[in-house]
């Protein structure tokens, strides 16, 4: 970088910016456990010396975080995948149900935005549709942070949830479902072919609160790519401008996700495939009542403490995934 003329090509250079910093996120955690692992051996080496209490209280004390930073990198080196550095593009649906479903795709999303919170991830709602009684009739959050995209990707599916239902005055249990894509954040450096012909463009007023601007004037934005019919929107700015350039945002990532699942298509029929997941089926199931528990169908994981996982405790899950499919998306 400190060649003369390297800023010459501004696209390249942060190409190559991006690059090393990617290399470093692999190189400066290996260094660092490197280094621990060092100190604890030539610790180990004086204990053998000769007993010393103090020592092998500091060896015992080291030896559970070095355990745990040997595991993070196991897991990260099964996120090699071409996109698993990426930002997420997570969108929630509810399903049948009303506002018992709406209400479950809205806790997702809270507990999604509580993973992000404790991964130092940033989280950004791109769009969110409000339900008439309660919840949501879909969002789309943005969640950027270090290799978001690899580990969000073992969310993709329908998660099922049951429960004694708030909005039944007779206190019965009901079931509702919900569905969750994810998608990597294209950046500009991906050529994705993007013609104004090749879209069709609806312009609407934004529903929910945001006040007079927002109920009077149409600056809401709902793109639809002809050929492949994905439909995108964006309502969540008042400028018309900024939502239509958000919305071509996901559309591009939606383009991006499609070109990819074409591509593992033609692939696996020349492969054969290692999991046995089927595509639109329920992948976690939770449980409030009659007992409370937190199954993954996929990898049969099962969590007793159900509000744990709400708040966002969803690592388990993540690292069960990747370690049975080898950090293929699902």
């Amino acid at each position: 970088m400190a060649t003369a003329g390297f800023w010459d090509d501004p696209a390249a250079a942060r190409g190559v910016v991006e690059e090393l910093r990617q290399l470093k996120r692999w190189i400066d955690p290996f260094a660092d456990l490197a280094r621990r692992v060092g100190d604890a051996v030539e610790l180990s080496s004086l204990i053998a010396d000769g007993p010393d209490p103090e020592l092998e209280r500091g060896l015992a004390d080291e030896l559970p975080a070095l355990l745990a930073g040997l595991a993070a990198l196991e897991l990260r080196n099964m996120l090699q995948g071409p996109d698993d550095g990426r930002a997420a593009l997570l969108t929630i649906h509810p399903g049948a149900g009303g506002t018992e479903s709406q209400d479950w795709a809205e806790m997702l999303m809270r507990m999604y935005a509580r993973w992000a919170e404790r991964h130092g991830c940033t989280l950004q709602i791109l769009d969110l549709v409000p339900g008439e009684e309660a919840g949501l009739k879909s969002v789309t959050l943005e969640i950027t942070g270090d290799y978001a995209y690899g580990y969000l990707k073992a969310e993709k599916g329908v998660h099922r949830l049951v429960r004694i239902s708030p909005f039944d005055a007779q206190s019965r249990r009901h079931t509702s479902f919900a569905s969750v894509f994810v998608y990597p954040v294209v950046d500009d450096s991906i050529e994705i072919d993007l013609r104004d012909d090749d879209i069709e463009m609806e312009v609407f007023r934004a529903s929910g609160a945001g006040g007079q601007h927002v109920n009077k004037t149409s600056s809401a934005v709902r793109l639809r790519h002809i050929e492949t019919g994905i439909t995108v929107s964006c309502q969540q700015e008042r400028s018309q401008h900024k939502n239509r350039g958000t919305a071509l945002k996901m559309l591009r990532a939606a383009l991006y996700q499609l070109a990819i699942e074409e591509r593992e298509k033609k692939r696996a029929a020349v492969e054969a495939t290692k999991t046995d997941i089927s595509w639109g089926n329920q992948i976690r199931s939770y449980v409030f009542q009659p007992y409370t528990m937190v199954n993954d169908h996929r990898t049969e994981l099962k969590v007793g403490d159900v509000q744990s996982v709400m708040n966002g405790e969803i690592d388990q899950f993540i690292e069960a995934f990747l370690k049975r499919f080898g950090g293929k998306a699902a």
